[in-house]
């Protein structure tokens, strides 16, 4: 498992990006899509997912819908315009940081730190 300190700060960033890519999805599936795509790696708690979400709600990036499922509420989450232009943004400025990492990471063969 990954350390979450490691992408805590990139939190927003997978949350818009799977609402940009899935649509409109409740915090339960939001949790479950991120441990499936990394195989276990993040496990995304809900004391970490709901305060993003509510922030970005308050940013008016993300509106709610509510409706009643096996007699409970199940509140779904969608990316607003702002959303998907928030998203766009944020998924290029995850992916600069991670090609950065990577030059970190694996360096090229004869390059000169002098």
């Amino acid at each position: 498992m990954i350390s979450n300190q490691l992408y805590s700060g990139s939190l927003k960033t997978i949350i818009l990006k799977l609402l940009k890519e899935e649509g409109p999805t409740h915090g339960y599936a939001l949790t479950q899509r991120v441990e499936q795509l990394t195989e276990g790696k993040i496990k995304l708690t809900f004391g970490a997912l709901y305060p993003i979400l509510h922030k970005l709600e308050s940013e008016k990036a993300v509106v709610t819908s509510s409706e009643i499922r096996n007699n409970r509420i199940r509140v779904y989450y969608a990316l607003t315009q702002k959303g998907h232009s928030v998203a766009t943004a944020k998924i290029k400025e995850l992916q600069e940081f991670i090609e950065s990492l990577q030059r970190i990471v694996e360096p090229k063969a004869g390059l000169n730190y002098a």
